[in-house]
């Protein structure tokens, strides 16, 4: 699959050098990959951070058995759903 990609990129590097029907649906197909990663991603975070937070508000003595302080959840908390 590298070698695909490497050589689509040198194609498409060229002007005028048109890139092989097989070759746009293996970019099209690889980009869906992606972009379905980073949506799985994005709303696992969303989800565990809420869940974060409702921990801390309705049982706050959980946060403590899990080995994390105030500060670190409000910390993760705090970030955006696209940060790590």
């Amino acid at each position: 699959m590298t070698n695909t990609l490497a050589s689509a990129q040198r194609c498409a590097a060229r002007p005028g050098t048109p890139v092989r029907p097989a070759s746009r649906r293996l970019l099209k197909t690889l980009r869906s990959i992606i972009a379905s990663w980073h949506d799985r991603t994005w709303r696992e975070r969303i989800r565990f951070r809420w869940q974060l937070r409702q921990m801390s508000k309705d049982n706050p003595h959980l946060i403590d058995d899990i080995g994390l302080t105030t500060q670190q959840v409000e910390g993760e908390i705090a970030k955006p759903f696209w940060e790590r």
